[in-house]
Protein backbone atom coordinates (compact mmCIF):
# COMPACT_ATOMS: atom_id res chain seq x y z
CA UNK A 1 0.00 0.00 0.00
CA UNK A 2 1.14 3.86 -1.01
CA UNK A 3 1.98 6.05 1.86
CA UNK A 4 0.51 8.93 1.42
CA UNK A 5 3.42 11.79 1.89
CA UNK A 6 3.69 14.00 4.92
CA UNK A 7 3.67 17.63 4.11
CA UNK A 8 3.25 20.44 5.84
CA UNK A 9 -0.20 21.31 6.39
CA UNK A 10 -0.92 17.12 6.89
CA UNK A 11 1.53 17.19 9.62
CA UNK A 12 0.22 20.35 11.61
CA UNK A 13 -3.42 19.78 10.54
CA UNK A 14 -3.65 22.89 9.18
CA UNK A 15 -7.13 22.74 7.40
CA UNK A 16 -8.45 21.81 10.98
CA UNK A 17 -6.40 24.40 12.93
CA UNK A 18 -8.47 26.70 10.64
CA UNK A 19 -11.56 25.66 11.09
CA UNK A 20 -11.98 26.03 14.75
CA UNK A 21 -12.08 29.69 14.66
CA UNK A 22 -15.40 30.21 14.87
CA UNK A 23 -16.97 33.58 15.93
CA UNK A 24 -20.25 34.04 17.34
CA UNK A 25 -21.35 37.46 16.98
CA UNK A 26 -23.93 38.82 14.65
CA UNK A 27 -22.06 39.90 11.46
CA UNK A 28 -19.02 38.71 12.85
CA UNK A 29 -17.78 41.63 14.55
CA UNK A 30 -14.74 42.16 12.77
CA UNK A 31 -12.20 41.79 16.16
CA UNK A 32 -13.80 38.95 17.28
CA UNK A 33 -11.32 36.67 15.28
CA UNK A 34 -8.36 38.44 17.13
CA UNK A 35 -9.87 37.62 20.21
CA UNK A 36 -10.29 34.28 19.73
CA UNK A 37 -7.14 33.03 17.85
CA UNK A 38 -5.24 34.80 20.88
CA UNK A 39 -6.90 32.93 23.49
CA UNK A 40 -6.39 29.87 21.47
CA UNK A 41 -2.47 30.82 21.04
CA UNK A 42 -2.50 30.94 24.57
CA UNK A 43 -3.93 28.08 25.20
CA UNK A 44 -1.48 26.10 23.34
CA UNK A 45 1.06 27.98 24.91
CA UNK A 46 -0.37 26.76 28.42
CA UNK A 47 0.07 23.17 26.62
CA UNK A 48 3.54 23.47 25.89
CA UNK A 49 4.63 25.06 29.76
CA UNK A 50 3.20 21.73 31.46
CA UNK A 51 5.23 19.69 28.81
CA UNK A 52 8.15 21.66 29.89
CA UNK A 53 7.03 22.39 33.56
CA UNK A 54 6.85 18.39 33.75
CA UNK A 55 10.07 18.34 32.22
CA UNK A 56 11.86 20.71 34.40
CA UNK A 57 10.48 18.41 37.45
CA UNK A 58 12.06 15.71 36.57
CA UNK A 59 15.14 17.17 35.69
CA UNK A 60 15.66 18.93 39.15
CA UNK A 61 14.77 15.48 40.39
CA UNK A 62 17.18 13.50 39.11
CA UNK A 63 19.49 16.62 39.92
CA UNK A 64 20.30 16.95 35.95
CA UNK A 65 20.79 20.43 36.86
CA UNK A 66 21.76 21.20 32.48
CA UNK A 67 18.64 19.92 31.51
CA UNK A 68 16.80 22.22 33.89
CA UNK A 69 18.57 25.18 32.87
CA UNK A 70 17.69 25.00 29.45
CA UNK A 71 14.17 23.63 30.28
CA UNK A 72 14.05 26.65 32.46
CA UNK A 73 15.49 29.13 29.60
CA UNK A 74 12.95 27.96 27.21
CA UNK A 75 9.67 28.73 29.57
CA UNK A 76 11.39 32.13 30.64
CA UNK A 77 11.32 32.69 26.66
CA UNK A 78 7.93 31.60 26.35
CA UNK A 79 6.83 33.74 29.01
CA UNK A 80 7.70 36.90 27.44
CA UNK A 81 5.60 35.81 23.99
CA UNK A 82 2.90 35.22 25.92
CA UNK A 83 3.20 39.10 27.77
CA UNK A 84 3.80 40.23 24.31
CA UNK A 85 0.96 39.27 23.01
CA UNK A 86 -0.88 41.04 25.48
CA UNK A 87 0.49 44.23 23.34
CA UNK A 88 -1.55 42.47 20.38
CA UNK A 89 -4.83 42.63 22.18
CA UNK A 90 -4.54 45.50 23.30
CA UNK A 91 -4.79 47.12 20.16
CA UNK A 92 -8.33 46.19 20.58
CA UNK A 93 -10.39 49.70 21.91
CA UNK A 94 -12.88 49.20 24.71
CA UNK A 95 -15.54 49.72 22.13
CA UNK A 96 -14.46 47.09 19.88
CA UNK A 97 -14.25 44.17 22.89
CA UNK A 98 -17.85 45.37 23.79
CA UNK A 99 -19.35 44.94 20.67
CA UNK A 100 -18.80 41.49 20.92
CA UNK A 101 -18.56 40.72 24.58
CA UNK A 102 -22.16 40.13 25.30
CA UNK A 103 -22.43 37.02 22.75
CA UNK A 104 -19.51 35.67 25.56
CA UNK A 105 -22.19 35.06 27.90
CA UNK A 106 -20.24 33.30 30.94
CA UNK A 107 -17.38 32.07 29.25
CA UNK A 108 -14.32 33.72 30.63
CA UNK A 109 -10.20 33.08 31.02
CA UNK A 110 -10.93 32.80 34.39
CA UNK A 111 -12.41 28.92 33.49
CA UNK A 112 -9.16 27.71 31.81
CA UNK A 113 -8.14 24.59 33.30
CA UNK A 114 -4.83 24.54 31.31
CA UNK A 115 -3.40 27.86 33.30
CA UNK A 116 -4.40 26.52 36.70
CA UNK A 117 -3.26 22.63 35.55
CA UNK A 118 0.41 25.01 34.89
CA UNK A 119 0.00 26.73 38.32
CA UNK A 120 -0.31 23.71 40.14
CA UNK A 121 2.49 22.41 38.50
CA UNK A 122 4.73 24.90 39.59
CA UNK A 123 3.63 25.24 43.28
CA UNK A 124 0.26 27.88 43.46
CA UNK A 125 -2.12 24.99 44.49
CA UNK A 126 -5.99 26.54 45.46
CA UNK A 127 -8.42 23.73 45.92
CA UNK A 128 -11.06 25.83 45.01
CA UNK A 129 -10.16 26.52 41.46
CA UNK A 130 -10.84 23.00 40.52
CA UNK A 131 -14.49 23.39 41.40
CA UNK A 132 -15.29 25.91 38.58
CA UNK A 133 -14.87 22.49 36.00
CA UNK A 134 -17.79 20.53 35.64
CA UNK A 135 -17.97 17.56 38.25
CA UNK A 136 -17.25 14.52 36.06
CA UNK A 137 -15.74 16.69 33.21
CA UNK A 138 -12.00 15.50 31.66
CA UNK A 139 -11.11 19.08 32.72
CA UNK A 140 -11.67 18.28 36.21
CA UNK A 141 -10.20 14.92 36.49
CA UNK A 142 -6.80 16.34 34.53
CA UNK A 143 -6.74 19.32 37.59
CA UNK A 144 -7.55 16.52 40.47
CA UNK A 145 -4.64 14.71 39.28
CA UNK A 146 -2.63 17.67 38.88
CA UNK A 147 -3.40 18.78 42.22
CA UNK A 148 -2.01 15.30 43.83
CA UNK A 149 1.09 15.57 42.52
CA UNK A 150 4.65 16.85 44.02
CA UNK A 151 5.58 20.51 42.39
CA UNK A 152 8.45 21.88 40.84
CA UNK A 153 9.10 23.23 44.33
CA UNK A 154 8.99 19.59 45.71
CA UNK A 155 11.95 18.73 42.97
CA UNK A 156 14.09 21.86 43.36
CA UNK A 157 14.10 20.78 47.44
CA UNK A 158 15.24 17.32 46.10
CA UNK A 159 18.06 18.64 44.19
CA UNK A 160 18.90 21.00 46.99
CA UNK A 161 19.34 18.04 49.17
CA UNK A 162 21.21 16.11 46.51
CA UNK A 163 23.67 18.91 46.55
CA UNK A 164 24.07 18.49 50.50
CA UNK A 165 22.20 21.55 50.98
CA UNK A 166 20.63 20.38 54.69
CA UNK A 167 16.69 20.89 53.59
CA UNK A 168 14.66 20.36 56.37
CA UNK A 169 13.22 16.80 56.68
CA UNK A 170 9.95 18.10 57.29
CA UNK A 171 9.89 19.76 53.92
CA UNK A 172 11.43 16.89 51.96
CA UNK A 173 8.04 15.33 52.94
CA UNK A 174 5.51 17.58 53.24
CA UNK A 175 2.11 17.43 51.99
CA UNK A 176 2.42 18.22 47.92
CA UNK A 177 -0.97 19.83 48.27
CA UNK A 178 -0.75 22.43 50.26
CA UNK A 179 0.63 25.46 49.55
CA UNK A 180 3.95 26.84 49.21
CA UNK A 181 5.08 28.45 52.91
CA UNK A 182 8.28 30.30 53.81
CA UNK A 183 10.59 28.51 55.94
CA UNK A 184 13.43 29.92 58.14
CA UNK A 185 15.56 27.46 58.19
CA UNK A 186 15.59 26.60 54.68
CA UNK A 187 16.70 30.11 54.17
CA UNK A 188 19.52 29.86 56.26
CA UNK A 189 20.04 27.16 53.74
CA UNK A 190 19.66 28.94 50.59
CA UNK A 191 22.32 32.03 51.86
CA UNK A 192 25.06 29.23 52.26
CA UNK A 193 24.06 28.01 48.63
CA UNK A 194 24.11 31.74 47.03
CA UNK A 195 27.48 32.02 48.54
CA UNK A 196 29.28 28.34 48.45
CA UNK A 197 27.49 26.91 45.61
CA UNK A 198 27.19 29.21 42.59
CA UNK A 199 26.02 25.82 40.09
CA UNK A 200 22.91 25.37 42.45
CA UNK A 201 22.29 29.55 42.84
CA UNK A 202 22.41 29.33 38.89
CA UNK A 203 19.16 27.26 39.67
CA UNK A 204 17.71 29.57 42.36
CA UNK A 205 17.64 32.50 40.07
CA UNK A 206 16.72 30.78 36.72
CA UNK A 207 13.35 29.61 39.37
CA UNK A 208 13.22 33.80 40.50
CA UNK A 209 13.40 34.54 36.72
CA UNK A 210 10.26 32.02 36.30
CA UNK A 211 8.41 33.39 39.48
CA UNK A 212 8.99 36.98 38.37
CA UNK A 213 7.75 36.31 34.81
CA UNK A 214 4.35 35.04 35.90
CA UNK A 215 3.88 38.12 37.63
CA UNK A 216 4.37 40.03 35.06
CA UNK A 217 2.09 38.09 32.86
CA UNK A 218 -0.70 38.78 35.73
CA UNK A 219 -0.01 42.09 35.98
CA UNK A 220 0.01 43.02 32.07
CA UNK A 221 -3.17 40.87 32.20
CA UNK A 222 -4.58 43.00 35.08
CA UNK A 223 -3.64 46.35 33.29
CA UNK A 224 -5.22 45.11 29.87
CA UNK A 225 -8.25 44.01 31.70
CA UNK A 226 -8.61 47.39 32.79
CA UNK A 227 -8.08 49.37 30.12
CA UNK A 228 -10.64 47.41 27.93
CA UNK A 229 -13.78 46.94 30.54
CA UNK A 230 -12.91 49.04 33.55
CA UNK A 231 -14.26 47.83 36.92
CA UNK A 232 -17.04 45.66 35.15
CA UNK A 233 -18.02 41.98 36.30
CA UNK A 234 -16.26 39.67 34.39
CA UNK A 235 -18.03 37.17 32.13
CA UNK A 236 -17.51 34.12 34.20
CA UNK A 237 -18.70 35.82 37.08
CA UNK A 238 -15.78 37.33 38.68
CA UNK A 239 -14.90 40.83 40.11
CA UNK A 240 -12.84 41.04 36.76
CA UNK A 241 -10.14 43.43 37.18
CA UNK A 242 -10.49 43.70 40.84
CA UNK A 243 -10.56 39.32 40.96
CA UNK A 244 -7.06 39.73 38.92
CA UNK A 245 -6.04 42.99 41.10
CA UNK A 246 -6.20 40.47 43.92
CA UNK A 247 -3.22 37.80 42.74
CA UNK A 248 -0.94 40.37 42.39
CA UNK A 249 2.89 40.35 43.85
CA UNK A 250 2.21 36.67 45.65
CA UNK A 251 4.91 35.04 44.35
CA UNK A 252 5.49 30.90 44.47
CA UNK A 253 8.52 30.61 45.96
CA UNK A 254 9.14 32.61 49.16
CA UNK A 255 12.31 31.65 50.19
CA UNK A 256 13.73 32.65 47.24
CA UNK A 257 12.42 36.26 47.43
CA UNK A 258 13.25 36.62 51.68
CA UNK A 259 16.67 35.59 51.27
CA UNK A 260 18.21 38.64 49.17
CA UNK A 261 17.85 40.88 52.48
CA UNK A 262 20.26 38.48 54.33
CA UNK A 263 22.53 38.47 51.27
Amino acid sequence: MTRTPITYGSYLRIPELLSIQRPVSDGPEHDELLFIVIHQVYELWFKQQIHEGRRLREALAANDLPAAGGTLRRMLVILKTMVGQVDVLETMTPVQFLSFRSFLESASGFQSWQFRAFEFLLGKKNPRVIAIQAEGSPERAALEREFREPTVWDAFLRMLAANGVAVPPELLARDVTQPIAADAALQAELVRVYRKLPHVRATCERLIDLDEGLQEWRYRHVKMVERTIGFKQGTGGSSGAEYLRGTLFAPMYPDLWAIRTAL
